[in-house]
């Protein structure tokens, strides 16, 4: 499995079962990202804001994928949805890997959302604040989620980002453990793959 972030929440999963577009963003909706052209099997969205949800940033290719994707409500607030309503958790299982998405998660996980979520390969976390979780729940989260690898995203960085919401260093400083950056924005993912934490898009 080949991840690619292309910023924000956006990434591409290219898998031999196929490929999956995750939360695409549209034109002039996050500082500092321009979303490239993109093309894929297919697109998932965790919800309707427009950070989030532009398919037509995805050229879809007519091929129809092989992998298994899933899809576990969650809420955008830690008020059931009243400050900005539903989010999808996407679970995706290919090659023998399983990717969770959390989307825009502004909540503790529930026992009966981390039990299907299940032992992730990879997590795509949120840990900006503001909008979801922040840093430190993030990182609670994580552990309770227990991924071999876990990827931040939705966080503010150099040029890049939502001035109201948090940098990546909180989350990490969570986290601890093995931490690692990395320049490239994209990760080949397999089952000999390093675990722990890994901040695409940085100095290494």
């Amino acid at each position: 499995m080949q991840l690619t972030w292309y910023g924000h929440s956006c990434f591409c999963a290219e898998t031999e079962e196929g490929s999956l577009v995750f939360d695409p963003y549209a034109p002039g909706s996050v500082p500092g990202w321009t979303l490239p052209e993109l093309s894929a099997d297919a697109v998932v969205c965790s919800h309707e804001h427009r950070d989030h949800n532009y398919r037509a940033g995805v050229k879809l290719t007519g091929r129809a994928p092989r992998f298994a994707l899933r899809q576990i409500p969650s809420w955008h607030d830690d008020r059931g949805g009243a400050l900005r309503g539903e989010n999808s958790i996407a679970v995706l299982e290919a090659e023998g890997l399983r990717l969770v998405h959390l989307g825009d998660l502004g909540h503790a996980l529930s026992e009966e959302q981390l039990d299907a979520i299940g032992r992730p390969d990879v997590l795509l976390i949120p840990v900006g604040g503001h909008y979801t979780i922040d840093g430190s729940l993030a990182a609670r989260t994580a552990k309770a989620v227990g991924a071999r690898l876990t990827i931040p995203m939705h966080y503010r960085g150099r040029g890049f980002g939502y001035a109201v919401i948090s940098t990546v260093e909180p989350f990490l400083s969570g986290m601890g453990g093995e931490i690692r950056r990395t320049s490239a924005f994209t990760v080949a993912i397999g089952a000999d793959t390093p675990g722990g934490v890994l901040v695409l898009g940085t100095e290494s």
